[in-house]
């Protein structure tokens, strides 16, 4: 078949074969399908979807683009996270090191954050020397020695989802299930894992904006992996406000590092608790979530947890007296002040609004090549439930862009709402699926 055939025929609600999905990709990849042939047919997958099977080959044709690692010679279970996105989500930060200070190997390949949602990589890149541009073969050698490394996409694994991806990002074609499937799973498959948990966001922070929409994302992405031959784990979480306090890439370290030594918000914390538990669980460490939540807790209590993150950074280039004396950072230029206009509690907060006001201060990017400013984000002081008087501040803007700050207090404003009842409480953790 021809591509505008093959294209026809999903625009038009048909299914394709495994076949024809390999042809697709790899005649793509070669360069005899273009990027506007492309575009048509992602365009098609959008509108009318992809079963299972379907979902399953574009996830298998993306690992064929590139090379799958192998990492059987490397000692221990491989375990990895992965987060759907959000605004303040700096888990991945806390969770690499707490999972190998038990002993789990955590090969964890990242993205960039891109529009309101955050990145792991920009957040690392924010610590002074910090390499996440490692070869595939320091890769390994960071996880043999230290036990956890955290990269970005190389050029060398699933280049089809990286070049697909930015015709995804400017055709309206992200937020597709099997698209976003197919995207995460290929670059997890292909990193050499045997498990993975996944944390799978909902809410007005989040790209499923629904429960059952999240739902839906995991049990797709829970039998794809299970298709190749991968333990699953997915938690459902809310992202109806910022997790933690910190939003912005050095402020969500500094953050990190808190909680590393023990003083992390409760509610970062109680996600990652129970995402490093199932990471344990799967990694046969651990025989049952209780052990597990022990165990990462005693890492945090003793400093190993903190001394592996330490140990991490340093493996890969980075300053680690930074880490050990964060005050050493200089703060943005421009600190600012967002009041209370009257009494009353937290009522609601529009988290995509908060997380495009840090971009907008200089902590995210519109476009790919957007730079990113690390001191540049957002201090909450305050969150939903939360009683506030007139005047009192409830968060702090960063930037070093002053003719920002006009703008970004006006969206922050209308962002988070106040009013005279205490909202009630809703669960941060909603249900778990998979394996466990």
């Amino acid at each position: 078949m021809t591509p505008s055939e093959l294209i026809a025929r999903k625009r038009d609600g048909n299914r394709l074969s495994e076949e024809e999905i390999s042809f697709f990709i790899s005649q793509f990849m070669a360069n005899h399908i273009t990027d506007y042939q492309m575009t048509a047919m992602l365009m098609a997958i959008y509108l009318n979807g992809m079963d299972y099977e379907e979902t399953t080959a574009l996830t298998k044709a993306y690992i064929q683009s590139g090379i799958a690692l192998d990492l059987s010679d490397i000692p221990g279970t491989k375990v990895d996270k992965h987060s759907t996105g959000g605004v303040g989500d700096k888990v991945s930060l806390i969770l690499a090191p707490i999972v190998a200070s038990q002993g789990v190997v955590v090969p964890m390949i990242s993205g960039r954050g891109l529009g309101h949602s955050g990145g792991t990589l920009d957040k690392l890149d924010s610590i002074p020397g910090f390499r996440t541009n490692l070869s595939l073969g320091e890769f390994r050698e960071v996880l043999k020695s230290v036990g956890a490394c955290l990269i970005g996409q190389t050029a060398e694994l699933v280049p089809a989802d990286k070049r697909i991806y930015a015709l995804r990002d400017v055709t309206a074609t992200v937020d597709c299930i099997p698209l976003i499937s197919a995207s995460i799973m290929s670059k997890k498959i292909a990193e050499g894992i045997d498990g993975l948990v996944l944390d799978v966001k909902y809410g007005n922070g989040a790209f499923m904006k629904t429960p059952e929409q999240a739902e839906s994302l995991a049990i797709n992405l829970i039998k794809i992996g299970h298709q190749f031959g991968k333990k699953m784990v997915a938690l459902l979480t809310s992202m109806e406000q910022p997790l933690g306090y910190a939003i912005g890439n050095w402020l969500e370290v500094e953050e990190s590092l808190r909680c590393l030594r023990g003083n992390g918000p409760s509610d970062l914390m109680e996600v990652t608790y129970a995402l490093c538990s199932y990471m344990l669980i799967l990694g046969g460490v651990a025989g049952n979530v209780n052990e597990a939540r022990d165990m990462c807790e005693q890492a945090i209590a003793s400093g190993k947890a903190f001394e592996k993150f330490v140990e991490i950074a340093r493996a890969q280039g980075g300053d680690v007296s930074y880490l050990e004396h964060p005050d050493k950072y200089k703060v943005a230029d421009q600190v600012v002040q967002v009041n209370a206009k009257h009494d009353g509690y937290i009522r609601h907060m529009n988290t995509y609004e908060i997380g495009m006001a840090s971009v907008e201060l200089g902590a995210g990017r519109l476009a790919a090549e957007d730079k990113i400013d690390p001191r540049a984000g957002i201090i909450l002081f305050k969150k939903v439930g939360d009683a506030v008087n007139t005047g009192e501040a409830i968060l702090e803007i960063h930037t070093n862009r002053p003719e920002t700050i006009p703008d970004a207090r006006n969206r922050l404003e209308k962002a988070i709402q106040i009013g005279p009842e205490k909202p009630a409480r809703t669960p941060l953790i909603l249900k778990k699926l998979g394996d466990i």
